[in-house]
């Protein structure tokens, strides 16, 4: 197999003649390879059986078809996106005259893409794609059980008529990405937990290397006055079991008044206990397991019968009624079915109880439009959903990202295609005027009558301040 050192000088060596080639040329390579990802799709989802509990459906239209769609986005929109911007004499300062410019957007160069295990074809192979759109090569270090389907995705874009060494596949385990970086890569792309972004963080300080990290939520749910309850129920009951609990916008914390909440719980609870346990990770079910024993401890109910999972065994779906904001649970990235109600008196408690919560990657709010979108706005949530939950971030056209312990920095969209480049800046300046050349005591005559005429508060001031520009000026050409 290729050591990641290999793999990264291989892409390292493509990047330069891929860069080279024009856009559109490299956009009909990604078209070709959109189309290959249709024809083989079966091949894909196949690829992906391996993740426990995935159903080939999901495995379709949560991965296959978004990773589509973002291609199929990129060559409608990464030409007018990675466009030269060239500026005129619009908004330029007086004392610029002559002087024109443009910022152009260039390809980092080999871009080192690490995938999770939830998601493990759309989120990197999105990120991927969008490297590569942007001139770059996209090295990949896929998540557990990741690595056959991003093979397959590899194998199709190098029948579509790209380089295979622009899109490596290393494997899955933490030691190729630190090798990878070692070897020396131009920026990093992780989607994963708060310490595997802190790990990877510390390798890429003293490299001065940036990143974009997508790392874990703990996603809230608003219910307002108004809201439609079944609409909330259902789509809670969805969101716990989808995906078996893997995603990182699922719903964790529900936030409803008190005068509602009775109801919620009444329509949650059937629904509930018609889902069926899902498989979970050991680890992140010996997390969970430990977190719920805290919160039933300080007053948290089950709002149906449930029992723990014997080890290794399928996680039963939870709903905890009478929740509290300072639970640890309601504070911790939980990759399980687990879903924690609070009560609130109503949407201000509500939002100042969610603030105590350090992620904030995703939120949804359930009510009437108006004032959904009013409370949307609160928060540091990246993603507000209102009236549902999760599916509408699948829009290739927008961008996906956190902040607080949920990282920094956007994927997807046309943010995500930007941080795939870097801003160049080129500078033309015409004509003789160099007013900064002159002695010092000219230029700050000069400074000062032009920040007078440009900036001053009056008219008065601006004419006055114009008056003395043009004497420093008249004064340094007699000079």
């Amino acid at each position: 197999m290729t050591t990641p050192a290999d793999a990264v000088a291989a892409a390292r060596g493509a990047q330069a003649r891929w860069a080279a080639t024009p856009l559109p040329r490299r956009l009909d390579l990604l078209k070709r390879l959109r189309h290959a990802i249709a024809a083989h799709c079966g091949d894909l989802a196949a690829a992906l059986a391996a993740i426990p509990g995935r159903d080939p459906s999901v495995s379709l239209s949560a991965e296959v078809a978004p990773l589509a769609d973002a291609i199929r986005f990129l060559e409608r929109e990464a030409p007018a996106l990675l466009r030269t911007r060239r500026l005129g004499a619009r908004g330029r300062p007086a004392w610029l005259f002559g002087h024109t410019a443009e910022v152009r957007r260039q390809p980092l160069g080999v871009v080192l893409v690490i995938g999770p295990s939830n998601y493990p074809l759309q989120l990197p192979g999105v990120q991927a794609v969008q490297a590569l759109a942007a001139g770059n090569a996209a090295v990949v270090k896929p998540g557990a059980n990741g690595r056959p389907a991003m093979l397959v995705l590899a194998r199709l874009a190098a029948a579509a008529g790209i380089d295979p060494a622009l899109l490596p596949v290393l494997d899955e385990t933490p030691e190729s990405a630190q090798a990878a970086i070692v070897a020396g890569v131009d920026k990093v792309v992780l989607t994963g937990s708060v310490r595997s972004g802190m790990a990877v963080m510390r390798e890429l300080a003293d490299r001065l290397v940036p990143a974009t990290l997508e790392l874990s939520g703990s996603d809230a749910v608003f219910v307002l006055p108004g809201a439609d309850l079944d609409l909330v129920a259902r789509s809670l009951a969805w969101g716990l079991a989808f995906n078996a609990g893997a995603t990182c916008i699922a719903p964790r914390r529900v936030f409803a008044p008190r005068g509602m909440m009775p109801e919620l719980e009444a329509r949650l609870r059937p629904l509930v206990a018609a889902l069926k346990p899902q498989p979970v990770a050991a680890p992140a079910a010996e997390n969970a397991l430990g977190l719920i024993r805290s919160a039933i401890q300080a007053g948290a109910k089950p709002l149906a019968p449930w029992f723990p999972p014997a080890a290794s065994a399928p996680f039963p779906p939870l709903v905890l009624a009478g929740a509290d904001a300072d639970m640890a649970l309601l504070k911790s990235d939980v990759f399980a079915p687990i879903l924690s109600l609070v009560t609130v008196e109503g949407p201000e408690q509500a939002a100042a109880e969610s603030a105590k919560c350090p992620y904030a990657l995703g939120a949804s709010v359930f009510g009437p439009i108006a004032a959904a979108r009013e409370f949307a706005l609160r928060g540091r949530a990246g993603v507000v959903t209102i009236n549902d939950l999760i599916v509408p971030s699948a829009d290739p056209r927008l961008p996906f990202g956190g902040s607080g312990r949920s990282g920094f920095g956007r994927t997807r969209g046309a943010e995500g295609l930007l941080e795939m480049t870097a801003a160049k800046v080129v500078t033309v300046r015409r004509g003789a005027f160099r007013p900064h050349l002159g002695g010092a005591a000219d230029a700050a005559a000069i400074a000062r009558g032009y920040l007078a005429a440009a900036h001053g508060a009056s008219m008065g001031e601006r004419l006055g301040g114009l008056a003395a520009l043009l004497k420093a000026m008249l004064k340094r050409n007699k000079v």
